[in-house]
């Protein structure tokens, strides 16, 4: 049966847009009819559907079918997603349940090989896939790429292991994402040399266009943490061909109030070009990915989204292989339950666990940055701090909160050093989501609250905790400790409420948990906190006391 849809067609490699009809067959576009030259302001805009081109599912805190059901509502039909978190938790069995899910869902979900497990040596995960286990996924159909190459040292020294990983994917015809924060001249072009395509971590617009110069594509990121589009986004006037919109690493409160669409209406409040605009967000990430997706022409999947205009990319209709699947502002996808998988084994703490002795100058604090994911270091001496019973605790006053990471995968002693800038008045919080490893990480202003909220995520095997006095709340995410199995409009329900929680405490960060959980993500400098000790992630060292 044919069906047809009408409206003003979007057609952006031609860069026009005319007036006709898509003649839809089953999952297909059987035909694009052209009824005029120009607009029909009465009718909707009729464009390929949005891409997120690099994402951890996982940090939605949903599973993959959750996530596809919440982001079809905001056009993005498909998404370049990395499975790295729940690989570092549970391997390769973790990659798999991910696909298992998404498969239940139209959403198109194209996972790559996470080429980081663990993302280093100064940690301790859940899991190791090595070049071997790599290429057993590469050799996969629906593993279309080889996710995010955090070991850029590594790639540097020519290191056989992670040339092993590049080489295989390089065999298999399969792009090569990057993760290099912050490198620049030689090693920048001795980095893309390698087979490095991609880098979504790019902060300054001279690190990116000095990228995109050497033929890389560069990703402009708007996450729940991270944030890079005001600094880049000035770079796809001049580089439309090489630019893609991601948000990396998105809560589940904002992915309820939007994704890629929100981009595309900031952009154009920057003044880009529409279709540079549309390059972007729709064309370029099915390109550079040989993405299963269609791209409005006759004989492609029918992915396409309607639009009420090219302004504010208010979205009306979400078409995904000729199914409507979410329409004026609601899902039309149901709720898929599913079945946890988990690799979490900690018994609770107690105070003297979380213990710094006050024998001799605290170690450098990390300077935490709102919206970004680099920190800095912070030198203190023994006056910054605060000590009782002989060990050094939080200084409120000063803001210099106790941080503490917690081995989750076997019984280990307690990492802990200070942070500035959570702000926190009172309390703590806590998350078994803490990359790359997803150890237990925890802040607050004294140690007796510090151990509640992470007593809290161990008696759920995994989830967000907020504990201040006689109240406490927690999100259990039992999938890893990582996900969770509701639905995600609960969910995301759930989190606004923890959220609201911690900023109530006196956190003035905009997404306390989600920066809290980037604390612990050596591979970003300068300063974080293993579970295994305060690391220098500029010389990729322990900091020892």
């Amino acid at each position: 049966m044919e069906n047809i849809i009408q409206g003003n067609i979007v057609d952006i490699p031609a860069r026009n847009i005319f007036f006709g009809e898509l003649h839809l067959e089953g999952s297909r576009i059987a035909r694009v009819k052209k009824l005029s030259d120009g607009i029909n302001t009465a009718a909707p805009f009729v464009c390929a559907g949005f891409i997120d081109a690099h994402v951890h599912i996982e940090s939605s805190m949903l599973v993959p079918s959750s996530f596809g059901r919440l982001a079809v509502v905001h056009g993005t039909v498909a998404s370049i997603s990395d499975p790295h978190e729940i690989a570092n938790v549970c391997g390769i069995e973790g990659v798999l349940f991910m696909i298992r899910n998404g498969e239940k869902s139209p959403f198109k979900f194209h996972f790559g090989a996470p080429s980081c497990v663990p993302a280093t040596a100064f940690e301790t995960a859940g899991a190791t896939l090595d070049a071997a286990a790599v290429a057993q996924l590469l050799d996969r159909d629906d593993i279309y790429y080889l996710s995010e190459m955090m070991n850029f040292p590594g790639v540097l020294q020519g290191d056989p292991e992670v040339m092993a990983k590049i080489d295989a994917a390089k065999k298999r015809a399969k792009p090569v994402d990057g993760h290099a924060p912050g490198l620049r001249g030689e090693e920048a072009a001795e980095y893309i040399a390698a087979g490095i395509s991609t880098d979504h971590e790019c902060f300054t617009p001279d690190e990116a266009r000095e990228k995109l110069v050497h033929g890389m594509h560069i990703l402009i990121r708007e996450g729940s943490a991270a944030k890079n589009f005001e600094a880049l986004i000035g770079l796809l006037h001049e580089f439309p061909d090489h630019i893609m919109f991601c948000t990396d690493d998105k809560h589940p409160d904002s992915l309820v109030n939007g994704h890629i669409d929100q981009l595309c209406a900031r952009a154009i409040d920057h003044e880009v070009d529409v279709f540079h605009i549309l390059q972007a967000a729709c064309i370029n990430p099915v390109l550079h990915y040989n993405m299963n997706v269609g791209l409005l022409r006759e004989g492609d999947p029918a992915d396409f989204i309607l639009l009420n205009d090219l302004e504010n990319f208010d979205v009306l209709e979400t078409w995904i292989e000729g199914q409507m699947v979410a329409k004026n502002g609601e899902s039309l996808l149901e709720h898929i339950a599913e079945e946890p998988i988990n690799h979490f084994d900690c018994k609770p703490r107690v105070l003297e666990d979380l213990f710094i002795a006050a024998d001799k100058d605290p170690m450098p604090a990390i300077e935490a940055m709102d919206g970004q994911l680099i920190t800095k270091t912070l030198p203190l001496t023994a006056d910054d701090l605060v000590v009782e019973n002989g060990g050094y605790v939080s200084n409120v006053k000063k803001d210099l909160l106790k941080l503490v990471v917690v081995n989750r995968y076997k019984e280990a002693p307690a990492a802990a050093c200070f942070i500035k800038h959570f702000g926190l008045k009172q309390g703590a919080i806590a998350s078994s989501v803490a990359h790359d490893s997803h150890n237990i990480i925890a802040v607050g202003v004294d140690d007796a609250s510090i151990c509640e909220a992470i007593n809290l995520v161990i008696a759920e095997r995994g989830g967000i905790s907020c504990f201040s006095g006689n109240k406490s709340m927690v999100l259990p995410l039992p999938v890893a400790g990582l996900m969770s199995t509701d639905d995600g409009y609960e969910v995301a329900a759930a989190y606004t409420k923890i959220d609201l929680m911690a900023k109530d405490l006196g956190s003035l960060l905009g997404a306390p948990f989600m920066t809290l959980s980037f604390m612990a993500l050596l591979v970003i400098p300068e300063l974080k906190l293993s579970d295994k000790g305060l690391f220098n992630g500029m010389d990729f060292t322990f900091i020892e006391r």
